[in-house]
């Protein structure tokens, strides 16, 4: 009992001490707010749900046979790689093993892409074990973070991987799959996809019920991005577990934009317990990009062809760095942190988190946020707007490793 005594007091007088609880981030400067964001993103454990970069290799030319892309130092091009993360303090960026819909046509060639890209996510891991790590569950995660490496889970988007064989579903859990995002781009087996106005089952299939259902037997995470509003309804009814969105924004400031989630999706998945992840992209965040940048893209193809000129010309290089700075289309990192307020002050600071789309969005990204390197820029936003230490820990990964363990758990209990 004495030694639960002074604990008890040793506890409380941690709880009590007026360090961090007693800082004041609004009232930094800007620089000593930036450096305060730098501090806490390179000692927090960052997780960003959804980074392109298996893809990104593969439309790079590289293959199994051949060397994958170098990303354990700076690379030219691109929004993520080893150095750039260290600088942001990104930890454990979600491989995106990315399904194009076209794959869905040929019977079999969604799999062999999806074991494809995950043989390649774990060469990386392989071929630089000093800076990388595969990670299969936030404890992997946590000790990958101790030992300084940035670790590598592995999400599949676009359940057409899945095939039409529900035994499929563990295949991939025993190949590290841990969230499968149900559709991408056209519906499939599984069910309709925002960005398809067909709906052919008018929500989830009769296979699409039993796959969520058994994402939830197998430790799985049931990704609602990128489905139809009415398949993110269906599958919220069957799941018995949190869902997340790995990387969605909010559709209020794109209206129309059914990839986004509505209000009332927000609310559904705060209810369920779920977490959404802001993604990053232009399009994603402010209806005004698409026109903006538009704009500017006719501009420079026609001053290209007028000038008879290519991209690749150091003149032309110039200009269009000059053109675009002089009219900006991009959205600024204070549009994402808008986001966030916005899913904060709707349904609580405990259901969102980071899922950049790095690597997957082009270049759409907002300025402030244009690579991996950049995630302080964003925690300061936040900073200056109210968000405490223990906020920024949330929305990095305390709320999706809630998710996540309670997926494993129910999985746990089923064995």
């Amino acid at each position: 009992m004495k030694k639960l005594f002074f604990l008890s007091l040793f506890v409380g007088a941690i709880s009590c001490s007026p360090k961090e609880e007693t800082v004041d981030y609004t009232k930094m400067s800007d620089e000593e707010r930036l450096k305060a964001a730098t501090e806490i993103a390179q000692s927090t454990i960052m997780v960003d749900g959804h980074v392109d970069l298996p893809y990104r290799m593969k439309v790079g030319g590289f293959t199994l046979q051949r060397e994958i892309l170098d990303v354990s130092v700076r690379t030219p091009d691109g929004n993520f790689d080893y150095p750039r993360a260290k600088e942001g303090g990104l930890d454990a960026p979600f491989m995106s093993i990315y399904i194009p819909a076209v794959n869905q046509k040929t019977p079999g060639a969604s799999k062999a892409l999806a074991d494809s890209l995950i043989l390649m996510t774990e060469r990386l891991a392989s071929t630089y074990p000093d800076k990388f790590a595969m990670a299969y569950s936030p404890t992997d995660i946590e000790a990958n973070f101790e030992k300084g490496l940035i670790s590598l889970p592995m999400g599949m988007e676009n359940g057409a991987g899945i095939e039409d064989d529900l035994a499929n579903v563990e295949y991939f859990h025993k190949r590290g799959i841990r969230y499968i995002t149900l559709t991408h781009g056209t519906d499939n087996l599984i069910g309709d996809a925002s960005y398809d106005t067909t709906a052919t089952y008018g929500g989830l299939s009769e296979f699409g019920e039993k796959v969520v259902a058994e994402m939830n037997r197998v430790g799985i995470m049931v990704d609602l991005s990128h489905v139809s509003d009415n398949t993110f309804k269906d599958a919220l009814a069957i799941t018995k577990v949190p869902v997340i969105a790995s990387h969605s924004s909010v559709r209020k400031f794109t209206p129309g934009f059914e990839r986004n989630m509505s209000d009332e999706l927000i609310q559904a998945m705060a209810k369920n317990g779920g977490v959404m992840m802001i993604n990053f992209g232009g399009s994603f965040i402010d209806s005004a990009y698409a026109a903006g940048g538009a704009k500017v893209r006719e501009h420079i193809v026609n001053w290209l062809a007028e000038n008879n000129l290519n991209r690749r010309d150091s003149a032309a290089q110039a200009y269009i760095n000059e053109y675009a700075a002089a009219n900006n289309p991009f959205p600024t990192v204070q549009k994402v942190a808008d986001h966030i307020d916005h899913v904060k002050n709707l349904v609580g600071i405990d259901y969102v988190g980071l899922g950049s789309d790095f690597d997957g969005v082009g270049d759409s990204l907002p300025t402030g946020l244009k690579d991996v390197s950049m995630f302080p820029n964003l925690i300061a936003e936040l900073l200056k707007r109210g968000y405490s230490k223990e906020d920024i820990e949330k929305i990095c990964y305390k709320n999706v490793f809630r998710v996540w363990k309670a997926v494993e758990d129910f999985a746990l209990a089923k064995r």
